[in-house]
């Protein structure tokens, strides 16, 4: 597959780490060599050195037969315009990143089909998806629904309160188990866990569970003390902040603090809400944060632009008793600091973006796939075709590349769990969790 990414921008460089990995024609667009230079040295790709809107270096660049165009500098005028000419010379889809939560309304995706433009992408709307999603569960740091909830992948960091700890794997998840743990994150590392692994204090353990379960794994890893989020602070009143506002649940109430007194006024405007409260003031004030009810907060959530920032008020918030914690951690290079410092849930918008493209270059049979940031690993929703090599053994007899093991599949619309006795049908949509695996390694046994 030929794919052209236009702008080595941080969302253009960590799609060209994912899609390097599965030996993809790649090729990377940029005016500034420098860009260029420092992804050049760290991944196999093709770059070039021009404008993204020149029609001779997007025909040079191979426009004309690419199967994906995808334009996600900063200047969303840029990366529409340069799509529509890639289009025009005869690339199959082409993507564009975009600042303004008006150009991805429903009514308007026809319109801007029709320019060119097959799809359009606003980081800070899919990053508040992951913000609100997280909140409906105080005590998960990273929650991925399968199929629209049929299957649940939850991330949980084991505390001294959980039941299961120091017990092997092959005791815990047996074939009638509620639950099946399909990753475990222990001092920098990822684990595919086998039978003989054992859970310790402080790993980051990635389950799959249907719904029902839910209440039974909050049990057993000892976090039914913790309390449902209600009242939430959110410091930073960007767009982020503004698009997860919009989707907040009824029963939570919001205190948005805003440091620019021109910003708040804006946001009152912007936010016809009686459960949000804007507050001009400085988030990592401790004053402020007393006075406005920090110790009865269940959720803090740092959305400034320094990363910095954020990590150090979310501290102050955990070491003010604040449970739930979720920073925006722009820079990549602070994403295992802030995961080792036990921040919370991080919020990366150019990783969440870079990943919601990824799955478009993906073969017919991998429906959904998701980057997990903090495990560096996929989670990909595939579909068993009749007669493909899945669904002609058990799954223990398949023989999966190392680092990919199958959580859960989804039949007729109900979630099942998966152990080494089951048996894959054609239509089942099988949820494979992989590190270090090439997609493409995984899409061949299920076509």
């Amino acid at each position: 597959m030929k794919i052209i990414i236009a702008g080595a921008y941080a969302i253009g460089s960590h799609l060209a780490k994912l899609l390097s990995r599965n030996n993809q024609d790649i090729v990377l667009i940029d005016d500034d060599e420098q860009r260029l230079e420092n992804i050049s040295s760290d991944y196999d790709i093709l770059t070039m050195h021009a404008s993204p809107t020149s029609l001779a270096a997007l025909k040079n660049a191979g426009a004309a037969d690419a199967n994906l165009y995808i334009a996600v500098t900063p200047d969303e005028n840029l990366n529409m315009n340069s799509c529509v000419m890639a289009k025009a010379i005869g690339a199959k889809k082409t993507v564009a990143k975009v600042n303004n939560y008006e150009f991805v309304e429903p009514e308007m995706a026809k319109f801007y089909e029709k320019l060119g433009i097959d799809s359009l992408i606003y980081p800070e709307n899919l990053a508040a998806y992951d913000i609100v999603n997280g909140l409906k569960m105080s005590w998960v740091r990273q929650r991925w629904d399968v199929h629209g909830g049929a299957l649940v992948m939850l991330g949980i960091k084991l505390r001294e309160t959980c039941e299961i700890l120091d017990r092997p794997l092959k005791e815990l998840c047996k074939p009638d188990s509620p639950y099946y743990i399909v990753a475990i994150r222990r001092d920098g590392d990822t684990i595919i866990p086998g039978g003989n692994d054992v859970l310790k204090m402080y790993d980051l353990v990635y389950f799959m569970v249907t719904k029902q379960y839910i209440p039974y794994v909050r049990k057993i890893v000892g976090k039914e003390h913790y309390v449902d989020v209600k009242n939430v602070m959110i410091m930073g009143g960007g767009d982020t902040a503004v698009r997860a506002l919009k989707n907040m649940p009824e029963y939570m109430n919001v205190k948005l603090m805003e440091h620019d007194v021109e910003r708040c006024d804006i946001l009152n405007d912007q936010i016809d809400d009686q459960r949000v409260m804007v507050i001009n003031g400085d988030g990592r004030d401790l004053q402020l944060l007393n006075e406005e009810g920090i110790h009865t907060t269940q959720a803090f959530v740092a959305l400034t632009s320094n990363a910095e920032t954020n990590i150090l008020a979310c501290l102050t918030a955990k070491r003010m008793g604040v449970r739930k914690t979720v920073a925006a951690v722009e820079n990549l290079d602070y994403v295992n600091m802030a995961v080792s410092l036990d921040i919370g849930t991080i919020i990366n918008k150019k990783a969440i973006a870079a990943s919601h493209i990824y799955q478009m270059m993906l073969d017919a049979e991998v429906n959904n796939v998701r980057f997990l940031m903090t495990a560096n690993a996929d989670v990909a929703e595939f579909t068993a075709h009749p007669k493909s090599k899945v669904t002609k053994k058990r799954v223990f007899e398949l023989g999966l590349p190392n680092g990919a093991t199958i959580g859960g599949l989804v039949r007729n619309g109900e979630g099942h769990l998966v152990s080494g006795g089951t048996q894959i049908e054609a239509g089942d949509i099988v949820v494979v969790f992989c590190y270090n695996v090439r997609m493409e390694k995984l899409e061949k046994f299920f076509k």
